[in-house]
């Protein structure tokens, strides 16, 4: 039987919710494909700071580096916001994390389900059909630049060196192989040298796959494109500004930020799986959240760090059938839809399905 060490990082106001369904279904898969999950809890972002007075503690980065993957939920809430220069935030931890890691790239893939076009807002014949990838460099750019504040000003660097881009973009080619071959580079080279870089790189990179068709767009353009052809998008890869906006561009268009997914992957084990959306304090503890973000964010980490395809497959199926049966969590329901369950429930729904499809097979 084969082991895996699973750090999992709960967070703030949802997360502690999600991650107990996350795991449950986790268990399941252990069961039905005889694996082992050695699961480590620690804490990160506002909780942390509340009990450390750190985003990260030491705790937290030791027990993530002895660990095969991370699972991490949300962070933040209006009880850590703060304007005050210096002060510590739960998304510093975040940040931290992803560095302390190297996931250099951010895999978000956004798939539009036939039965919830109506949720999405904009027209069906518009949005059916997309099944898109966004890779977005995550460790470099402007987040992670020099930054600082002066009595009547402030500033924020973006750096890039050839080799960040280089190791985001041949990733995002080579995933482009397993889908449909197609690549969009945004950028925005018409006024930023770092866009400009990154369009060389590019451009010297695809000659390398001379089969996969290519396209750049101004980050301007590339929003306005995404609203109106979302479907004729295969993989998108950009910088780290730029993409952190645009994926939350294109999760609206699903229909639910609560349904996507995301993998951060690093040059090296362990890799971060998290769900895309925050840490919705609104309706924390009332067993409202979606869980099947998460879920699918699980998925992944057995895909890409455990190599465990057949049993990443099912979830992803389990959470297609739970979609194709009706079932929905408040966020993702329309006033038409009868089916609408709570947190623990779509779990156990998903678990249902994946005993059921095993038995099929």
């Amino acid at each position: 039987m084969r082991e895996f060490k699973v750090a999992i990082l709960p967070g703030d106001g949802i997360g502690p919710e999600i991650t107990k369904e996350a795991v449950k279904v986790l268990n399941a898969v252990s069961e039905l494909f005889n694996v082992k999950f050695n699961f480590i809890e620690a804490d990160i972002g506002g909780v942390a700071i509340d009990k450390y007075q750190e985003p990260l503690p030491e705790e937290t980065r030791k027990v993530c580096l002895e660990s095969d993957a991370v699972l991490l939920a949300a962070v933040g809430g209006p009880k850590w916001d703060s304007t005050k220069p210096g002060a510590k935030r739960p998304e510093d931890g975040l940040l931290e994390l992803r560095k302390l890691l190297n996931t250099y790239a951010n895999l978000r893939p956004v798939k539009v389900y036939e039965e919830l076009i109506a949720s999405s807002p904009l027209k069906p014949e518009v949005v059916s059909g997309t099944d898109l990838l966004i890779v977005r460099e995550l460790t470099g750019g402007i987040y992670f630049g020099n930054k600082g504040r002066e009595k009547d000003f402030a500033f924020d660097t973006n750096l890039y060196t050839v080799s960040e881009i280089e190791r985001c973009v041949r990733l995002a080619f080579r995933l482009s192989k397993l889908r449909r071959r197609k690549v969009t580079l945004v950028d925005k080279a018409n006024v930023l040298e770092t866009s400009r870089l990154w369009r060389e790189v590019f451009l010297d990179i695809s000659k390398e796959f001379d089969d996969v068709e290519t396209e750049i767009l101004l980050v301007d353009n590339a929003a306005m494109q995404l609203i109106r052809r979302p479907s004729t998008f295969d993989v998108i890869v950009t910088e780290n500004m730029f993409g952190d906006i645009l994926s939350d561009e294109a999760a609206t268009i699903s229909g639910s930020i609560g349904l996507l997914a995301s993998a951060s992957i690093g040059e090296s084990h362990p890799y971060l799986y998290e769900p895309i959306h925050g840490s919705a304090p609104d309706i924390a503890g009332k067993g409202l959240a979606n869980p099947l973000a998460m879920i699918l964010s699980s998925a992944l980490m057995l895909r890409y760090s455990f190599n465990l395809f057949d049993a990443a497959d099912a979830i992803e199926n389990a959470v297609e059938k739970v979609i194709q049966n009706g079932y929905r969590t408040p966020d993702i329901a329309t006033k038409a839809d009868k089916a609408v369950v709570g947190t623990q429930e779509m779990s156990n729904l998903v678990i249902e399905f994946l005993y059921e499809d095993f038995k099929k097979n």
